[in-house]
C-alpha cells in the first residue's frame, strides 16, 4: 500500500536512516523498529509495514468475506492509526499484540457501524465447547496440510469454510494464524480466558479440517 508508506515520510523528512542504520534495524525486533519510528526514523516504519502488511490485510480480508474494497479501507485505517500512535507507543508488550489490538478495535467499529452488533453478540460458545479437536493440534507447522494449503488453490475452499465460522471463533483463528499470537496473548487482547480461546480455536479448526477432508 504505497499511500501508507508515503505517509510515514512527514514524521521527519530530514532525518532518514543511513544504510548501516537501516541494515541494523532490519535485523532488529519489531519493538525496536517502532521505537525508532517514534524517534523520527521513517525507514523503520517502512520495514515494519513490509513485515506485517500481508498478515494484517488477510486478517481484515478474511473477516469481511473477501470484500477487497472493505479490507483495503480497514487496512489503510489500521496503519494510519499506527502512524498516529507512534509517539504514544510503549514496548510493554509485543508489537504484534499491540498491532492486532488496534486492528481488532477497528474491525469492531466496522461491525458496529454496519450492523449494530459486535463480536460478542454473534458468538457460539456451545458449539465451540462441543468441538473435540486436541489442543496440541492448534500449533500448525509449515508442512502441516491445513497451513500449507491456505495460500494454494485448495486453500480457497478453506477460506470459504472460514466465512461460515462464527466471528469470535474466526477472530481467534486469524489472530493465531495470521498474527502469530499465543493463547495467552489472544486471551488478553480479547479479555477472555485461555480456556475460552482454546474452545474457539477448537471450533474453527474442526470446521476447517472438515473442509480439508472434503478435498481429499
Amino acid at each position: 500500500m504505497r499511500t501508507i508508506a508515503a505517509s510515514a515520510g512527514p514524521v521527519d523528512t530530514a532525518r532518514h536512516m543511513q544504510p548501516a542504520d537501516a541494515e541494523q534495524a532490519a535485523d532488529g525486533d519489531d519493538e525496536a523498529l517502532m521505537l525508532a519510528y517514534a524517534r523520527g526514523k521513517a525507514r523503520a516504519f517502512e520495514l515494519l509495514y513490509a513485515r506485517h502488511k500481508g498478515a494484517t490485510y488477510r486478517y481484515f480480508l478474511r473477516h469481511v468475506n473477501g470484500h477487497a474494497a472493505t479490507a483495503d479501507e480497514l487496512h489503510q485505517d489500521l496503519w494510519m492509526k499506527v502512524v498516529g500512535a507512534r509517539t504514544r507507543y510503549s514496548a510493554s508488550a509485543r508489537f504484534t499484540t499491540w498491532l492486532y489490538t488496534l486492528a481488532r478495535h477497528r474491525l469492531i467499529d466496522h461491525w458496529r457501524a454496519r450492523s449494530g452488533v459486535d463480536f460478542d453478540s454473534i458468538d457460539d460458545e456451545a458449539s465451540a465447547a462441543a468441538a473435540d479437536v486436541a489442543v496440541a493440534a492448534m500449533r500448525p507447522t509449515e508442512d502441516e496440510p491445513l497451513r500449507a494449503t491456505m495460500d494454494a488453490q485448495a486453500g480457497r475452499r478453506l477460506v470459504s469454510a472460514l466465512h461460515d465460522v462464527p466471528r469470535l471463533q474466526r477472530d481467534a483463528f486469524l489472530l493465531h494464524i495470521e498474527g502469530g499470537l499465543s493463547l495467552a496473548e489472544i486471551a488478553g487482547l480479547t479479555t477472555s480466558s485461555e480456556e475460552t480461546v482454546k474452545s474457539r480455536l477448537r471450533y474453527a479448526y474442526r470446521k476447517l479440517r472438515a473442509a480439508l477432508e472434503d478435498l481429499q
